[in-house]
């Protein structure tokens, strides 16, 4: 069975350039006051916007910092192209490897965020909300690329 919903083998490189400067930005801009330096505003289109101490927008544009919000999506093309592009060799055995690796992570993921559920409070619970949006992709990608090297490692030792 061939899937048809898989990228093409050369996006992967693509998605590698752009996850991993994303995600050593995201990290940055996460543990430190990087954002004050690199600030990007721009005027963007808002379905909707609730300033904490402003006025709420609808359909229209406004102005804001879009750094975060950059970095979020070059993170989110990247890990997809990476997560779901075709192996060079594609077969029934990667396949179930990447069914049970994308399985693997929704368990793992919602696990953490039942923990957050019942540890967390505050703002602090608010972070992890944030960083829940990402980590589906990354413990996916890390399972499933980690099994393969496994499974490559355990051949090259066969033969």
């Amino acid at each position: 069975m061939k899937p048809n919903i898989l990228f093409p083998n050369s996006f992967k490189l693509i998605g590698w350039i752009l996850l991993v400067p994303s995600t050593i930005f995201g990290f940055l801009l996460m543990l430190s006051d990087i954002e004050e330096k690199f600030t990007v505003k721009s005027k963007v289109f808002a379905l909707y916007n609730d300033e904490i101490f402003g006025k709420q927008n609808h359909w229209g544009l406004i102005s804001t910092d879009i750094t975060v919000t950059a970095a979020g999506v070059v993170f989110i093309v990247g890990a997809l192209l990476v997560g779901f592009s075709r192996e060079k060799k594609e077969d029934e055995f990667i396949a179930k490897l990447r069914l049970s690796s994308l399985m693997w992570a929704v368990w793992v993921n919602y696990i953490l965020l039942l923990l957050a559920f019942i540890f967390i409070y505050g703002m602090g619970f608010l972070h992890v909300m944030i960083y829940n949006m990402f980590t589906v992709m990354l413990i996916f990608i890390g399972r499933f690329n980690f099994i393969l090297f496994k499974n490559k490692m355990s051949n090259t030792d066969e033969k």
